[in-house]
């Protein structure tokens, strides 16, 4: 990133001073000016060394950016302060536990500046408040949410961006809106529950005894409640309309909880527990913006690396899990649908460390070492976790439930179901053979051999993973070539894995070893770059670290068929598997008959390659991807639908799509929850006619979390919003 010539500190306590610090050490800025009410605690801060200079508010004046971290409550005064000194380029972003009143504000006071202010929250704390405890590494690993609007200048948003990857900080972005709900239920909440009830128990006769045998998870509630009131009072007034729907929802909790107690009805609290399981998803994801805008124009540049790969990171982690001894994983992808892999294997008995930073540790507990679980198994989104976990599971001395969210509850079971029946495993699904699924597990599986309908690498693994437990050798039969991840992973576990042909051999009753594993950059959300750069002129992006794996590469050939600008580079091999840099350019694409026997090589990236094709000149053609219908989505028909929608003649088959090529308009589409057919659409708006809105998008962050920051930053001109 750009040196930051004056950095204006307004507010020098723990959180601006360790800002401050943080960004000296990053060698990100060259001089620091601090500002607050106190001139004593300013005067100190530049004794600590943590400020060069303390000054008046009218210090702003010349400062390339402003970070603001004064209590909220504070905001609208010290922005109307600062507004008339501000210059035509400073950026404004400040550190708020609250966000929608501190964007009210800045809008109210800063006029045309208002396009440069970038609202941010670090959570990142420490025991001790004040500049004397302030520290360079405490946004290391942490995570800091900004929340940039639609109007937001891009440069100012993405300058921000950089500056706190620069602290160390892992960067996340939602809407305000999103952000103050998801705040006043896992942090303004506890906060008020803990007053309330440290409040009442002080002030009952005996309180003195009451503490005196208080036990560690009380003692929790009493260190939250010695925050800082005034500060709270701030937070929670700022965010009252949030925390009272929160507030509101707890007392209906309690209320049920009340009542089954006074019953004495120990099954309807099981219930209870049960239901609320099912149906809980987590905040953060329900809470999440639902829309992407994306303003027309622009083009994708420079060096850009994507998450880990999907695949590998939730393999690693079951592997690991039932292997012997500790396996390291690195460039874990801290998406969703990973993080709901290893939740489910921490419930079956596993002690996983980590993410941080894409680092994990997975303590190993042998094949026959996972335990019953307690609680149902949540896979979330995820798919991918639920058949392969599915296979795991038949084999086991125990019982289990596997669930998931809306969408994955639509998704057909039916076809790991049935060939694990032939096992002798005994699962039963809901109506429809969807989820659900209730395991009921079987240690003494039999060896089959299985010629699979449909090419599926999750049908596929399930088997392999069921058939590591069975009796015999298990033979699985592909009718055409897919993504051999689990196999090479097998084989980097130690575990003998056989390839005759189109037939995989695996004989079960063998051990897996622990091993390092390093996860490559996701080609599949390579993929939306590659087809942006393609589509955009004047773009030139390099894709790094990509997994390049032969199963997974259809996406190169297919766009190089279209007349693509692909040059990969720097190619070797890291952990068993293929990796390069991908050079993209701009390129005039042609529409292209796409041959059947690269579709399941590209089975996830089609909705990103029916944007290209939209874009490219003449018809392109897609036979034998009836698979598509039943992904997240039916992305046949829901790509054809938006398609549509921008003005794009596409006629959706059985098994696939005619695509006629031409311009692209704007408007509003709906990815349906689908977060590949949301980043495809995004992508779109780089050529098209007028702004594109692309609603129900939080489902990007099960497998591409960042991907707002990360396109801004190559070009992309997208914002979160209100749908």
């Amino acid at each position: 990133m750009a040196k930051i010539g004056k950095l204006v500190v307004v507010g020098v306590g723990l959180i601006g001073g360790s800002f401050a610090l943080a960004a000296r050490r990053a060698n990100a800025v060259a001089r620091v000016v601090g500002v607050g009410r106190s001139r004593a605690n300013v005067e100190r801060a530049r004794a600590l060394g943590v400020i060069d200079a303390a000054a008046a508010a009218d210090a702003v004046h010349g400062a390339d950016l402003v970070f603001l971290a004064m209590p909220v409550g504070q905001t609208a005064a010290v922005l109307a302060e600062i507004a008339p000194h501000l210059g035509a380029d400073t950026v404004v972003t400040d550190a708020g536990s609250t966000k929608s009143d501190v964007v009210a504000a800045a809008r109210a006071a800063l006029g045309a500046a208002f396009a440069r202010f970038v609202p941010g929250h670090p959570i990142a704390g420490a025991e001790h408040s004040g500049v004397a405890a302030a520290r360079a590494d405490l946004f290391d690993g942490k995570r800091t949410v900004l929340t940039p609007l639609a109007e937001t200048d891009a440069a100012a948003a993405a300058r921000v961006h950089a500056l706190w990857r620069a602290c160390g900080a892992e960067v996340r972005e939602m809407t305000p809106e999103a952000h103050d709900r998801v705040f006043a239920a896992v942090s303004h909440l506890p906060h008020v529950l803990a007053y309330a009830l440290v409040h009442d128990i002080a002030t009952r006769a005996g309180a003195q005894e009451l503490f005196d045998y208080a036990a560690s998870g009380f003692r929790d509630f009493t260190r939250i409640a010695s925050s800082h009131p005034e500060m709270w009072r701030d937070i929670c007034i700022a965010n009252r309309a949030a925390l009272i729907d929160e507030l509101d929802r707890y007392g209906e909790v309690l209320r049920e909880v009340r009542a089954l107690l006074a019953a004495g009805d120990a099954a309807g609290a099981r219930a209870s527990v049960r239901r609320r399981a099912r149906r809980a998803q987590p905040l953060a994801r329900a809470a999440m913006t639902l829309a992407f805008a994306v303003q027309p124009g622009g083009a994708l540049r420079g060096c850009v690396r994507v998450p880990g790969d999907k695949s590998i990171s939730h393999r690693a982690i079951m592997l690991g899990s039932i292997a012997r001894g500790t396996t390291r994983i690195g460039g874990f992808l801290e998406g969703e649908d990973a993080l709901a892999t290893m939740n489910v294997f921490r419930a079956l008995g596993v002690a996983i460390d980590g993410p941080d930073r894409g680092r994990v540790t997975v303590h190993g507990v042998g094949m026959r070492g996972l335990r019953a679980p307690q609680q149902v198994l949540d896979c979330g989104n995820s798919g991918t976790s639920m058949r392969l976990i599915t296979g795991l599971l038949a084999a086991q001395p125990f019982d289990a439930e596997l669930d998931g969210d809306a969408s994955l509850r639509r998704r057909p079971m039916r076809r790991i179901a049935d060939p694990l029946a032939l096992m002798g495993a005994r699962i039963e699904t809901a109506t429809g053979g969807r989820p659900p699924l209730r395991i009921h597990g079987n240690p003494r599986l039999r060896a089959i051999d299985y010629a699979l309908p449909v090419a599926s690498a999750q049908v596929k693994s399930a088997l392999l993973l069921a058939a590591l437990y069975a009796n015999g050798t298990t033979r699985v039969t592909e009718p055409a070539p897919t993504r051999d991840h689990t196999e090479r992973m097998l084989a980097g576990f130690g575990y003998a894995v056989r390839r005759e042909g189109a037939t995989i051999e695996l004989t079960g009753g063998g051990e897996l070893r622990a091993a390092d594993i390093e996860v490559p950059a996701d080609i599949s959300s390579a993929a939306f770059f590659m087809v942006g750069a393609s589509i955009a002129e004047g773009s030139d992006v390099t894709l790094e670290h990509i997994g390049l794996n032969p199963t997974r590469a259809g996406v190169i050939e297919i766009l190089r068929l279209m007349g693509a600008d692909l040059a990969v580079a720097n190619e070797r091999a890291v952990g068993g598997e293929p990796v390069g840099d991908v050079r993209v350019r701009a390129a005039r694409l042609t529409g292209i008959e796409i041959p059947e026997r690269l579709v399941p090589l590209a089975i996830d990236e089609f909705p990103a390659l029916f944007v290209a094709a939209a874009c490219a000149r003449g018809r392109t053609v897609l036979r034998g991807a009836a698979e598509l219908r039943v992904k997240e989505s039916d992305r046949i028909q829901v790509m054809a639908d938006g398609l549509a929608l921008l003005g794009v003649r596409a006629a959706p088959a059985d098994d696939g799509i005619v695509i006629e090529g031409g311009a692209v308009g704007g408007g509003t589409v709906d990815a349906h929850g689908d977060h590949r057919i949301a980043m495809a659409f995004a992508m779109a708006g780089l050529v098209a006619g007028a702004p594109v809105t692309v609603r129900d998008c939080a489902n990007v962050a099960t497998s591409f979390p960042g991907f707002v920051a990360l396109a801004r930053t190559a070009g992309l001109r997208i914002a979160e919003a209100c749908p």
